[in-house]
């Protein structure tokens, strides 16, 4: 009984894309801690998701790494193949994968336009589709990233706030149609304090939180936690973690 109150995901296992650093990693080793096993998927970051597979199996569970585009069908179903093939089973989907970047909305180009939409929004579709048979069957839960900038207009992002926002309505129209099997929900963290990420907005965010912090990567996986190992009954909720900076 005190291993499942320690570590309610015993014997589960994840997904989570976008992985290998950052918050996705803080993400997936949050999980391991709570007993599940964890894969991973990286585009890029090769060196940083193989790390995080080390960081994973020494504290006990297996882990996997793989190579996924999330804009692509081909290497999603892929890789929810692989997961399986290496778990057995699937019981949780953290959609984490993102694309955040600046770009005046009056000069926005329509391929910035596109590859943020492909990888913000798609990717969850996609993800949670190819996964959906294996999560009924486990009667698991879907975890997805949104951001705070899908509740309220950042000028300068308006590509990135746009998807996040069809996130949010993507999470509560999963949540609709995958019940009564499968819980969907969403974490929309505001600013987030990341080492080497300051360019003087840390103090900036900060001095305007009433919590008069930022965020912190574990305060982001705490929340995925309760969604992965909190009341199944809970679905189509998205919780802002942003100290009140949205307030």
């Amino acid at each position: 009984m005190l291993s499942m109150i320690n570590q309610p995901l015993l014997g589960k296992s994840a997904l989570v894309t976008g992985g290998a650093r950052r918050v996705g990693r803080g993400i997936a080793l949050a999980l391991a801690q709570a007993g599940a096993h964890v894969a991973i998927t990286f585009r890029t970051s090769d060196a940083e998701a193989a790390h995080t597979v080390l960081e994973i199996e020494s504290l006990g569970r297996r882990a996997l790494a793989v190579e996924c585009d999330v804009r692509s069908e081909a290497s999603v179903r892929a890789t929810v193949v692989a997961a399986v093939g290496r778990f057995g089973r699937l019981d949780l989907v953290v959609n984490n994968a993102a694309v955040f970047e600046y770009a005046p909305l009056d000069s926005l180009s329509l391929e910035q336009w596109d590859v943020v939409f492909e990888t913000n929004a798609r990717g969850p579709f996609l993800v949670a589709r190819e996964a959906l048979a294996h999560l009924r069957a486990a009667e698991g839960r879907i975890v997805n990233i949104g951001s705070l900038g899908g509740v309220h207009a950042w000028a300068g992002h308006a590509h990135y706030c746009a998807s996040k926002a069809a996130l949010h309505m993507l999470t509560q129209a999963m949540a609709k149609a995958f019940a009564p099997e499968v819980s969907v929900n969403c974490v929309a963290p505001g600013w987030i304090e990341l080492s080497g990420d300051d360019n003087g907005r840390t103090a900036h965010f900060a001095a305007k939180t009433p919590m008069r912090r930022n965020g912190s990567v574990e305060d982001v996986s705490q929340a995925v936690l309760f969604f992965a190992a909190g009341p199944h009954f809970v679905t189509g909720q998205v919780l802002i973690v942003d100290g009140g900076l949205g307030l």
